[in-house]
């Protein structure tokens, strides 16, 4: 059974930061494409940042560019959303998720349950 299980989210302030962490189990990071999304109230949810690790490549949003930084350890199928500068914008519930194969970051076959992040002004 896959699952994963977000930690790690919280208040604070403007321009302070926040670390994500996802356990992840019942699949291998090696064959799928790992990522972070988000939803705030009322908008779409949005991919933030993703890993195909087959690839070796990282992708991110623009609106969280050279702000957030997302790592994995694959030993540990553990994944990792690093914010800094955060902004009021990011406030969002944040979701780990994983797709088979190469993904674009747009959709996911798995997802966690969800953290909030909220960034007060």
């Amino acid at each position: 059974e896959v699952q994963l299980v977000e930690s790690g989210g919280g208040l604070v302030q403007t321009g302070g930061s926040l670390r994500l962490s996802c356990a992840a189990s019942g699949f291998t990071f090696d064959d799928y494409t790992i990522g972070w999304f988000r939803q705030a109230p009322g908008s779409e949810r949005e991919g933030v940042s993703c890993i195909t690790s087959s690839y070796g490549s990282t992708y991110y949003a623009d609106s969280v560019e050279g702000r957030f930084t997302m790592s994995s350890n694959n030993a540990k199928n553990t994944m990792y959303l690093q914010m800094n500068s955060l902004k009021p914008e990011d406030t969002a519930v944040y979701y780990c998720a994983a797709e088979r194969g190469i993904g674009s970051c747009d959709e996911a076959d798995y997802w966690g349950q969800g953290t909030q992040v909220t960034v007060s002004s």
